[in-house]
């Protein structure tokens, strides 16, 4: 590993924890409802918002209609993009030579579910399907409103431990729009014209036509269009989904070293920051550091994994092929990367994608060695628990611990408590619910796909493990609400459109209910005061127990799939 190297990843992290407690403390300030700096400009436009949309600011609600809210606001988004897309011929497409006709009823249907739930798994390419008016008014918005919806559930988690003796987890209409209007907005604003200035376009001129230099003298049409202005909230409301069919490796959307950078710190800051949010809310804050921790030590883990897999590459020694980096070559795994990210930057953003809810991918991930690809699906299949999506992150990192916890406490014969809340048998069974929703909807939907023509039909490319894995990918990442795939699998058939969608509502919104509904339980009982039996939960000894428990419930529920995908790949290519 190169001192160059070294130091991007060094620099990613240090910048990551040194924003924690300042964002984590205006976050907390924001759904407190303190003062900020913002609050001269927002609080008139919030009131206005309020009014137009009849919304009783002050009154509270239990996380029975808080959850109602969250899907039916995601039912919502969903029927308005899709309106947007099947109507797209008759918006505005600022080119009259360029226009895109409907997307299918399938493909609509699946990627309006896949931007209301900030999935964003794009089976079009963006800059040939799509008009600049469906970027912006589709999908640039659900981008904010999705995004907003998924921080605001992680809020009202977190109010659910810190509260005691009451019902209610606070008004999501009113968390919803102080998301928008005090976290990803400024944010979005601040992001875009460094991206700009880094070369991104921000215009809506006209489609580049530019004739190439085969002997054929075929044209070649280049979208433009406002790709600033989806890029920022792409990234902060943990989407994805690209301007472009490429992605983040698209010149257009991520042109520079430095715009790497930014663009994984915007997938990062946000969910690591919750972790201190969660500590200054409930009154400890050692526990959100603890939390970090964990995080961490799980992401830098990944990274040495997948940089060495990747850095390596799978030539075998004994051919006498030197694959090693130097002066004169690049060496390692380089195909499917970009020149200009090399393996570091493009091994920092897999890891960073990958566990962040945000298919933001910069490099072909379906060209990975099967030891670095394992490490992206690995990080998706234990719940992007690092991370991960806005409020999803945090919630499912402490469902998680609660599973290591109660095992603990049947250990010490005690009924074990987190945060002053103990864990009954009706607490564990929302607990049990999130742990088997995953792998009970990816599991037999790759099945299926495996088993049936429509789904073997998408496997154009590869059979085999690689194959196994791009359909266990496809399917991994609708339920994490990622949005990344393996793309030697042709997705864009009304099998894999409707399969994948209805993934993707699983994965938004089966683990989202049950944390609300924890949430609830641990807002109604009263807190508990610490005594000499009460497990510890801010000690390196909790970190080192959740961090197990996270890698022992992901090897208990998909080891099998994963022996027979990407880990015999390994074995097959080391032979």
């Amino acid at each position: 590993m190169s001192a160059a190297t070294v130091g991007q990843y060094g620099a990613f992290l240090l910048i990551v924890v040194l924003l924690v407690k300042p964002l984590g403390g205006y976050l907390a300030r924001v759904f407190g409802g303190q003062r900020t700096w913002l609050d001269p400009v927002l609080r008139p436009v919030e009131k206005a918002i309020y009014r137009a949309a009849g919304v009783d600011a002050a009154a509270e609600m239990g996380w029975k209609v808080y959850a109602a809210c969250f899907m039916g606001f995601g039912l919502g988004g969903t029927l308005l993009l899709y309106l947007v897309l099947r109507l797209q011929p008759l918006l505005h497409t600022f080119d009259p030579s360029y226009r895109p006709g409907p997307l299918p009823p399938d493909l609509a249907l699946n990627t309006a579910i896949s931007f209301a739930t900030t999935t964003t798994w794009q089976a079009y390419a963006g800059e040939s399907t799509m008009t600049y008016a469906s970027q912006v008014v589709g999908l640039t918005s659900q981008n904010f409103l999705a995004g907003a919806a998924g921080l605001a559930v992680g809020i009202a988690f977190i109010r659910g431990l810190a509260r005691e003796r009451t019902a209610l987890l606070g008004n999501f209409w009113v968390d919803v729009t102080r998301a928008t209007l005090w976290v990803l907005l400024p944010l979005a604003v601040v992001t875009s014209p460094v991206l700009v200035w880094q070369g991104v376009p921000a215009n809506f001129a006209r489609y580049v036509h530019a004739t190439v230099l085969q002997p054929s003298g075929h044209e070649q049409v280049i979208a433009m269009g406002p790709v600033a202005a989806l890029e920022p909230i792409k990234n902060l409301g943990t989407n994805g989904g690209g301007f472009f069919n490429a992605n983040a490796a698209h010149p257009f959307e991520n042109p520079t070293p430095l715009t790497n950078l930014v663009e994984l710190l915007s997938i990062a800051i946000l969910p690591a920051a919750l972790t201190y949010t969660f500590g200054r809310m409930t009154g400890r804050p050692a526990q959100g550091w603890v939390l970090l921790a964990v995080m961490l030590a799980l992401f830098v883990a990944g990274l040495v994994v997948c940089h060495v897999a990747e850095q390596r590459g799978e030539v075998p020694a004994v051919v006498g092929v030197d694959h090693q980096a130097g002066p004169l070559q690049a060496g390692a795994n380089t195909e499917g990367k970009e020149a200009r990210f090399g393996i570091g930057g493009s091994v920092l953003a897999a890891v960073t994608t990958s566990n962040g809810a945000t298919g933001s991918s910069n490099s072909m991930h379906d060209s990975y060695t099967p030891a670095g690809g394992l490490v992206t699906i690995l990080n998706m299949l234990l719940g992007e628990v690092v991370f991960g999506g806005l409020g999803s992150g945090l919630y499912g990192l402490v469902l998680v611990a609660l599973i290591g916890l109660f095992v603990a406490g049947l250990m010490i014969g005690r009924t074990p408590e987190y945060l002053g809340k103990q864990l009954g048998s009706a607490e564990m069974k929302l607990v049990a619910l999130y742990a088997v929703i995953a792998p009970l909807t990816i599991l037999p939907l790759a099945a299926i796909a495996l088993v049936t023509d429509a789904g073997l039909a998408g496997l154009t490319t590869n059979r085999g493990p690689h194959g196994l894995s791009e359909v266990l990918v496809a399917y991994t990442t609708s339920v994490a609400n990622n949005g990344q795939s393996f793309a030697g699998l042709g997705a864009n058939t009304v099998f894999y459109n409707l399969t994948t969608a209805l993934a993707m509502v699983a994965g938004r919104f089966g683990p989202a209910v049950p944390a609300l509904a924890l949430a609830g339980r641990f807002a109604a009982q009263p807190s508990r005061p610490v005594t000499d039996g009460t497990l510890p939960t801010d000690t390196p000894l909790f970190a080192g127990l959740t961090v197990g428990t996270i890698l022992v419930v992901g090897a208990l529920s998909y080891l099998p799939v994963l022996a027979l995908g990407p880990i015999v790949e390994q074995l097959l290519s080391a032979r």
